[in-house]
């Protein structure tokens, strides 16, 4: 916490450096279960009005990853500075960049939003949105990009909240935010008492109230709680070194983060080729893989706080102890998840689709590909760590080469010769190579500093 006067000590630089990771992580997988939850809940409710509708909410996923995927980036630059302030003590620095943060945020809305509800029509029409589902989405989407603020800005004060060594506010922050969202979804949807059916535009709009309630909750805790915002204007200065500071880290992270959804568009395109049956389990697995990684994605997320702010302190003992125990984490839990998976895989697909090339394809995935989820945990946190120290191409050239590099051509070699199979197996391969080059990359870095004097105090 940030509220005392005086000198300044992060809350992750003392105690237990294994008791504080799990303190960390336990409210982070809480965080990622609500964040689920509220897409899904949209998804549900928009399928109960018809086809065309439901397609039309499928046309916008990729535009809301893409600026999700920058205020993720945002986030991670800011949180990446501010842990590093708040390590080394400097109670004005940590403030400054915190508000600092959150105005860059502001500004990048603006241009979101002036850029994004003036191409509607031309952007979905290039993704191959149909006349008669075009209405749909631009009914949609000029409401959810008038409420890009509330996107943006929360992920930005959450994660500066995060940095500050808080994780269980943030998940708190978002599980209200999802249950205000399944609340109003259906009341705005379909209608309810006075409130007209508003159909796609009601599911919009709930959604936009429940993004609202982060932002607020978020500032107010900041200034209140965290006393880590100041309500004076910056000199252009300070302002322009803080947002580029943050943009150093937060461009790539930015980056590394659209890389992913774009791939797995591709290697989607791959699958289908094999038939709708195909797509099928490949959903099927894919979901399923997104829910037993949760572990390893609230961990990785913990990670970077905990590395910056002791980073800072120039307690790199932590970080070293912090760094190998969460590689050795990683390994155990996808040993674990490898064989779970592999004793289950067919009666958790029968369980999503009863069609058995569906059960087959879906338990295919799930028996190969996990073998690979430990090595992705190891890319992971090193990807954290990397972008906690501020050393953010790491992260993006890691990312590169596992998603363009090695799984989309092997994915297209593979589906050539081995059809679906050969298309998990890529992404398995690509796994494994990645995770245990990040392992290297991270131990060689970890060796460099290590001969500091200070890691033997």
């Amino acid at each position: 916490m940030l509220k005392a006067a005086g000198p300044m000590k992060g809350t992750l630089t003392q105690g237990s450096v294994t008791s504080t990771l799990i303190n960390l992580t336990l409210p982070m997988i809480w965080g990622v279960f609500a964040i689920i939850a509220f897409s899904l809940a949209d998804t549900y409710f928009v399928a109960k009005l018809g086809t065309r509708q439901l397609a039309a909410m499928s046309f916008t996923f990729p535009v809301v990853t893409l600026l999700g995927s920058v205020s993720m980036g945002l986030g991670i630059g800011a949180a990446s500075v501010i842990a590093r302030a708040i390590g080394e003590g400097e109670r004005d620095r940590v403030r400054r960049l915190t508000t600092n943060s959150l105005s860059l945020s502001l500004l990048m809305v603006s241009v979101l939003v002036v850029l994004g509800i003036s191409t509607i029509n031309p952007v979905f029409q290039a993704l191959g949105a149909s006349p008669d589902i075009l209405p749909f989405i631009r009914e949609y989407m000029t409401i959810w990009y008038g409420g890009v603020i509330f996107l943006v800005v929360p992920m930005v004060g959450t994660s500066a909240i995060r940095a500050a060594g808080n994780t269980f506010v943030p998940s708190v922050i978002m599980t209200v935010a999802a249950v205000v969202n399944i609340i109003l979804d259906p009341i705005f949807i379909f209608g309810f008492a006075t409130i007209p059916a508003m159909g796609l535009r009601g599911a919009a709009i709930a959604t936009v109230i429940g993004r609202a309630t982060t932002l607020i909750a978020s500032v107010l805790f900041l200034h209140f709680r965290e006393k880590m915002l100041l309500w004076k204007l910056p000199t252009p200065k300070d302002l322009l070194s803080d947002w580029r500071q943050i943009l150093h880290v937060g461009i790539p992270a930015t980056g590394t983060n659209m890389i992913t959804p774009i791939s797995t568009a591709v290697v989607t395109g791959l699958v289908a080729t094999e038939g709708a049956e195909a797509v099928a389990g490949f959903g099927i697995a894919t979901r399923v893989e997104a829910f037993a990684l949760i572990v390893i994605m609230a961990l990785s997320a913990s990670i970077g706080p905990f590395v910056g702010q002791n980073w800072g302190a120039q307690l790199y003992h932590r970080v070293h102890t912090a760094i190998r125990q969460s590689f050795l984490f990683c390994i155990f839990w996808g040993v674990l998840l490898t064989l779970i998976l592999a004793a289950s895989s067919e009666q958790i697909a029968t369980a999503f689709d009863q069609n058995p090339n569906v059960v087959a394809i879906a338990a295919s995935y799930l028996t190969l590909v996990p073998v690979s989820y430990g090595t992705m945990g190891l890319m992971f946190i090193a990807s954290s760590t990397f972008n906690a120290l501020g050393k953010p191409l790491p992260s993006l050239m890691m990312t590169i080469t596992r998603m363009l590099l090695l799984y989309v051509p092997l994915a297209y070699l593979g589906s050539l010769w081995w059809g679906v199979k050969g298309i998990f197996a890529a992404a398995c391969i690509a796994n494994l190579l990645v995770g245990i080059g990040a392992y290297f990359w991270t131990c060689k870095t970890w060796q460099l500093r290590s001969a500091d004097p200070v890691v033997l105090e």
